[in-house]
């Protein structure tokens, strides 16, 4: 057990998805035969784990081949930015991207925009620095709606606030697409 527990948290730590509390286990020195058998242990904790709708495991997705041709998009507001990048799963928004501080009134029609901004402060992935929220980590969120909203602090639709550099929305990428 100390072994399978030693190499989740390793893995888990890797990932970076989420701040672990406990990241140094006692892990357990096993031979060879042993360690193959835990691996293969391992193996079935991967498949089964995001079944039960744990991502712990699952690395932050890489941009999806299409969206590369418009590059890094940005979203914009009150000086603060926002990078990142369409998933298969939703939309990533990258470390070192900035959040205004202050939530809108639109924050207020929508618990959600509030209660993901709060739950990012709390975990750390969102520090405040000088005038703004920093990213600490890329962090995927479930779609570029929802991670515009964090950014601007209040409600937002992701398909025309996130932009290329030269100025073309998201709605008009899908479309060519």
């Amino acid at each position: 057990m100390r072994y399978l527990e030693s190499r989740l948290l390793l893995e888990a730590t890797q990932v970076g998805r989420f701040t672990l509390e406990q990241n140094q286990p006692g892990g357990s020195k096993l031979p060879e035969s042993d360690r193959e058998d835990m691996e293969v242990f391992l193996s079935y904790i991967r498949q089964l784990m995001p079944v039960l709708g744990s991502d712990l495991l699952i690395p932050v997705a890489q941009p999806l081949a299409k969206q590369q041709s418009g590059g890094t998009l940005f979203c914009r507001m009150k000086g603060a930015e926002g990078r990142g990048h369409r998933t298969p799963d939703g939309f990533v928004v990258l470390h070192g991207s900035t959040a205004v501080l202050q939530e809108r009134q639109s924050a207020k029609r929508w618990p959600y925009v509030l209660a993901l901004r709060n739950k990012l402060i709390a975990d750390g992935t969102l520090v405040q620095k000088d005038a703004f929220y920093r990213f600490t980590r890329d962090v995927e969120f479930s779609s570029p709606s929802a991670a515009a909203s964090v950014i601007e602090g209040g409600s937002a639709n992701g398909l025309i606030e996130w932009k290329t550099q030269d100025g073309r929305v998201l709605r008009d990428l899908d479309e060519q697409n």
